[in-house]
């Protein structure tokens, strides 16, 4: 498990460098669409002190540190370190002081036992194998009474455009085709509540929100592609037949008048009892 978990986090640290130049393209606003959807359900109070972990380019961690006010804290943690200089120039921009991105580890970030207001994972949790183990890490973290959010993909998650491009990718490198994605192991209410349950949290809702993200040109397809996890399959591509899989996907889109896709989300939302 060790093992594999390793390669996961050296997978996600990869990918997620690659895609950090056009995570937040304008055909990309899902990220930050969700991530503000996220903090908004979880009613912050002014002062809090918030976990982001997973924080990407601070599709979260802005949000939050907007909401609780110059007293609160976030702090929000990544591996991917050209994600976090993204997220510090937002963050910059924006006058935020209240926040501070760090390269860290969300399996070992050695907080000490109920330390924050609310710990929010968006689009995170289910890169670690032991998604359980995760949750209880995170849990443990909350004080009593502490918030916590998890949002993940439902299955449709880029369809219909993400079948077709793994029939491509099939085409030239077999061995690359994803049998499954991880967040399909929680990509229900009904599982997302298991893993959650198993990890420890209680008081859990689940809500599903279906959600499309609209391509103003095809070429907005392979802009989701190079800014989404996709990246990491291009990136294994020659040069060559990553241009070929760029212009047969962005002809499909075309051929077949795709103007949308899927985007629709699980926001789960749990509470810690009072002591």
């Amino acid at each position: 498990m060790q093992n594999d978990l390793e390669a996961a986090k050296a997978k996600a640290e990869a990918t997620y460098n690659s895609a950090a130049d056009l995570f937040d393209a304008g055909s990309n606003a899902f990220w930050s669409r969700h991530g503000r959807g996220t903090v908004e359900r979880l009613n912050l109070t002014l002062g809090a002190s918030v976990l982001d972990v997973g924080c990407g380019t601070g599709a979260s961690a802005i949000p939050a540190a907007e909401r609780i006010g110059p007293r609160g804290r976030v702090i929000a943690v990544d591996l991917a370190e050209n994600m976090l200089s993204r997220a510090r120039a937002r963050a910059q921009d924006q006058g935020l002081a209240n926040v501070e991105f760090r390269r860290g580890d969300m399996t070992d970030l050695g907080f000490p036992d109920m330390h924050f207001d609310a710990v929010i994972s968006v689009f995170s949790v289910f890169f670690v194998p032991d998604m359980e183990r995760q949750v209880a890490e995170l849990w443990r973290m909350l004080r009593p009474g502490g918030l916590f959010a998890v949002t993940s993909w439902t299955p449709r998650f880029l369809e219909p455009c993400v079948g077709p491009f793994w029939d491509e990718v099939e085409r030239r490198r077999p061995e690359l085709r994803r049998v499954c994605n991880p967040w399909e192991r929680i990509g229900s209410a009904p599982a997302l509540r298991e893993v959650l349950q198993a990890g420890g949290a209680k008081n859990i809702e689940v809500e599903e929100r279906r959600d499309w993200q609209s391509l103003a040109d095809p070429e907005d397809w392979w802009t989701v592609v190079l800014g989404s996890g996709l990246c990491w399959t291009v990136d294994q591509l020659s040069p060559e037949d990553a241009e070929e899989l760029h212009q047969e996907s962005v002809r499909w889109v075309a051929d077949n008048q795709i103007i949308s896709f899927d985007t629709s989300v699980l926001f789960a939302r749990a509470q810690k009892p009072q002591a």
